[in-house]
């Protein structure tokens, strides 16, 4: 893998996570759809960056700005683990039949 295509893979994980930090700190639609463009553009402002050492540091710099912004306690998808729902309902024993043909049962 070469540097530019390392730094892109790099960008995209910064921009996908700072994406998801905003999610985090604006609850409201409107205002995340709003701060996600301020995001893009500053990623589209250093898209065009030839220099290696220049892209480097800029990416440490968001990094280091991603690291400062984090939220203490980030959103997690409710289903994932650590989330709300996730392994809320255990499975059902084995012994339990499920009966799929309810009211068409033979006698």
């Amino acid at each position: 893998m070469s540097i530019r295509a390392a730094q892109r893979q790099r960008a995209l994980h910064l921009y996908r996570h700072g994406l998801k930090n905003l999610l985090s700190w604006a609850i409201r639609r409107d205002l995340f759809a709003q701060e996600a463009g301020r995001l893009r553009a500053e990623f589209d402002l250093n898209k065009d960056v030839d220099n290696v050492a220049q892209a480097a540091r800029l990416l440490e710099k968001g990094e280091a700005k991603l690291k400062e912004y984090e939220h203490p306690d980030p959103y997690i998808v409710p289903y994932h683990p650590g989330g709300s729902l996730y392994a809320r309902n255990p499975p059902f024993p084995k012994e339990l039949k499920q009966q799929l043909d309810f009211g068409r049962e033979t006698a």
